[in-house]
C-alpha cells in the first residue's frame, strides 16, 4: 500500500474521538537523491586525482631534487629566520598595535591624532620602501648618539651602520608595518563590543586596566581573530620581500640555490611546501583561538580537544556546598545609606533631560521612580553612580559627595579610578542585563568581589553560590549567559550586584527587556530584597509592583519631579493633575 493510498479511519470511543492511521514502521525509507550534487562530487574528485597524477608523474617537477633540498641545512636555516621574524614581528606588532588602538580611542585629541598620523603614514609607505630606508639609515645618520643637552658631553655613541643590520632592519620594518595594521584591527574589535559591557564593568567598580584586559579585549577577540590571523599569515608570506635587503630567509635562500643549480621549479616547490606547512599550523591555531574566545556565544558550544580532560583538574565549587550555610540575603547585604540629590540638571546639546532635581532617599528605604518614557528616570540613576556626569548640582551618598573631593571651600572632581572605588557601594542592575557573555555565571558574580573588594576567590565563590541559590539559580553556576533565559539572566545580574554588598542598589527598568511571563520571577527577587535594609531606587513601569514594594513613589515628567509621596497617597489621592492623568492611563 502506498502512502498516498492510506486512508485514516475515524473511530469513536465513549470518552473521545480519535483517528487510526496505518502502521508505517515496517515501510522502507528511501533517502532523497540529488544527482547534480553527486555529479559535481565525481567531477571534483576526478580533477583532484588528475592534478595529483600530473604532479607525481611529470618528471619536470623534479621531485628527486625536491626531496634532496627540502630538509637541507641551508633551507632549514632560511626557514628558521622566516619563522623567527614572523614570531617577533607578530608579538611586537600585536603589543604595539594594542597600545596604539587604545591610544587612538583616547579622549585626548592630541594622542588620538598622533596615532592616526602614525597609522596613516606607515600604511601609506610600501613595505619595500620602508625596508630599504631602514637598511640604509647608516647613510642618513653616521652614528646613534646620546648626549647631555647644551653640554657637548656624549654619554653613548655607536655607528649606525653597525647597529642597523639587515636582520634589525627587517625586524623593525615588519614590526612597524604590522603595528599599524593591527592597531586598526584591534580598534575595530574594541568598537564592536557593546557599550553596555564597559558600563557594567564600570558600575561594578572594576579598574580601567581590568575592564580592558578582562572584559573588553576578550570579547573583542571574536572580531579580531579572523582578520588578525589573516594579517599574520600575510606577514609569514610577506617575509619573502626581504630578499630586497639580501636577508637569507626562506625565499632568498631558495633563490640562491636555484641560481646555482638552475633547478628553478623543484626549489620553488620546496619554498611552497614549507609555506603551506606554516600556513596550516597558523590556520589550526586560528581555529583553536577562535573557538576559545567564542565561549558563551552559542547555547551548546563545541568543546575544545582535551577540554573535558583538563576540566577535571580545576573543579568548581559544587552548589551542594551552600547547604551547609544557613545565612540569608538579609545577612549578606550591607546596611543602606541615605541618598541626597540637590539641583541636578543634565543637558544633551539643546535637550534638557534633567532640570533641577531635588530628592532625599532615607537609608534602607525603597523608592520607585515612575513616569512616561523620556522623562529622565534612567539618566537620574546613572548620575547617582556617576556613569553619567551632571551639568549642575550634586549627589551625596551617606553624606559623601559622589564624584568630588572637598577641600575647604573647593571641590576637586575625582579621576575615574577614584570614582570606580565609590561605585562598589552604589551597584546597578541594567535593563539589558549586561552580563559578560564570555564568562560563566559564577565568574560574572565573583569578578568584582575579588578584584574590587579584595575577597579571596574561594570565599567569593561560596558567596556567589549562596546568592545564586537565593535567586533560584543554584544549578546554573557553570552556564554561560547565552544559555539562560532573559529572566534568569536578570536574576544573575541582581546576584552580581549583591555580591559587592552595596549600600545603595539601583534598578534601571529591570523587567523592560523581559517577556511578560518572565517578569514575575525577577520581581519576586526584588520583592524579597526590599526587606533587607539596602537603600533601593527602582525605575519601573510595573505600577502594581511599585505600589506593593516601594516606601515612596516619585513621579517624573520632562526632567522634573512632579510629585512624591507614599504609594497609597500617590495612587489613591494624587495631588497633581498630570499624575492623575498618567495613572489613569496605566492603571
Amino acid at each position: 500500500m502506498s502512502l498516498s493510498a492510506a486512508k485514516p479511519v475515524i473511530q469513536d470511543s465513549p470518552d473521545e474521538t480519535y483517528v487510526t492511521l496505518p502502521d508505517y514502521s515496517r515501510h522502507r525509507i528511501v533517502p532523497a537523491r540529488y544527482p547534480a550534487r553527486m555529479a559535481g562530487s565525481v567531477i571534483a574528485s576526478m580533477v583532484i586525482a588528475l592534478l595529483f597524477y600530473s604532479f607525481l608523474t611529470n618528471p619536470h617537477w623534479g621531485w628527486d631534487v625536491f626531496s634532496q633540498w627540502f630538509l637541507s641545512e641551508a633551507v632549514l636555516a632560511g626557514l628558521g629566520r622566516t619563522l623567527l621574524l614572523t614570531v617577533l614581528a607578530t608579538v611586537t606588532g600585536v603589543v604595539f598595535g594594542t597600545l596604539l588602538a587604545l591610544a587612538r580611542l583616547s579622549p585626548s585629541p592630541a594622542v588620538s591624532s598622533l596615532v592616526w598620523v602614525y597609522t596613516w603614514f606607515v600604511r601609506s609607505v610600501p613595505l619595500l620602501v620602508l625596508l630599504l630606508i631602514l637598511n640604509n639609515l647608516g647613510y642618513l645618520y653616521e652614528s646613534v648618539r646620546l648626549s647631555l643637552p647644551f653640554s657637548g658631553v656624549v654619554l653613548f655613541e655607536y655607528p649606525a651602520g653597525e647597529l642597523i643590520t639587515p636582520f634589525t632592519a627587517a625586524f623593525v620594518g615588519l614590526s612597524l608595518n604590522q603595528s599599524a595594521y593591527f592597531a586598526e584591527i584591534i580598534r575595530s574589535g574594541i568598537l564592536a563590543v557593546d557599550a553596555g559591557q564597559r558600563e557594567a564593568a564600570a558600575a561594578l567598580g572594576l579598574p580601567r586596566r581590568r575592564q580592558t584586559l578582562r572584559i573588553i579585549l576578550p570579547q573583542a577577540m571574536r572580531s579580531i581573530s579572523p582578520t588578525g590571523f589573516s594579517e599574520i599569515i600575510s606577514l609569514a608570506k610577506g617575509t619573502s620581500v626581504l630578499y630586497i635587503i639580501a636577508l637569507p630567509e626562506l625565499f632568498y635562500t631558495v633563490q640562491v640555490i636555484y641560481r646555482r643549480n638552475l633547478e628553478v621549479i623543484p626549489l620553488l616547490m620546496v619554498a611552497t611546501a614549507w609555506y603551506l606547512v606554516i600556513m596550516t599550523v597558523l590556520s589550526v591555531a586560528q581555529i583553536y583561538i577562535e573557538r576559545h574566545y567564542a565561549r558563551g556565544t552559542f547555547k551548546q558550544p563545541a568543546s575544545l580537544p582535551f577540554e573535558n580532560f583538563f576540566r577535571r583538574f580545576r573543579p568548581l565549587p559544587v552548589p551542594a556546598a551552600i547547604e551547609k550555610k544557613t545565612s540569608r540575603i538579609v545577612q549578606i547585604t550591607a546596611p543602606g545609606a541615605p541618598v541626597h540629590i540637590r539641583g541636578v540638571s543634565r543637558h544633551f546639546d539643546s535637550l534638557k533631560v534633567l532640570d533641577g532635581i531635588n530628592l532625599d532617599v532615607p537609608a534602607g528605604r525603597v523608592t520607585a521612580i515612575v513616569g512616561p518614557s523620556g522623562s529622565g528616570k534612567s539618566t537620574l540613576l546613572r548620575i547617582i553612580n556617576r556613569l553619567e556626569r551632571q551639568d549642575e548640582g550634586f549627589v551625596l551618598v551617606d553624606d559623601a559627595l559622589v564624584g568630588y573631593r572637598q577641600q575647604g571651600d573647593v571641590l576637586y572632581e575625582l579621576k575615574e579610578k577614584d570614582i570606580l572605588k565609590c561605585r562598589a557601594d552604589i551597584a546597578m542592575v541594567f535593563q539589558n542585563f549586561n552580563l559578560f557573555p564570555h564568562m560563566t555565571v559564577l565568574d560574572n558574580i565573583i569578578e568584582a568581589p575579588v578584584h574590587v573588594r579584595g575577597v579571596e576567590r574561594k570565599d567569593a565563590e561560596l558567596l556567589a553560590l549562596e546568592l545564586l541559590a537565593r535567586v533560584g539559580l543554584a544549578d546554573k553556576a557553570g552556564a554561560y549567559p547565552r544559555q539562560l533565559s532573559g529572566g534568569q539572566q536578570q536574576r544573575v545580574a541582581i546576584a552580581r550586584a549583591l555580591a559587592l554588598r552595596p549600600r545603595v542598589l539601583l534598578f534601571d527598568e529591570p523587567t523592560s527587556a523581559l517577556d511578560p511571563e518572565l517578569v514575575g520571577e525577577v520581581l519576586g527577587v526584588i520583592r524579597e530584597l526590599a526587606h533587607t535594609g539596602t537603600t533601593m531606587l527602582i525605575v519601573t513601569h510595573e505600577i502594581g509592583f511599585a505600589r506593593e514594594v516601594a516606601d515612596e513613589i516619585v513621579f517624573m515628567e520632562q526632567g522634573r519631579i512632579v510629585e512624591t509621596g507614599h504609594p497609597d497617597s500617590i495612587f489613591n489621592w494624587p495631588k497633581h493633575s498630570r499624575t492623575r492623568e498618567f495613572l489613569a492611563r496605566v492603571l
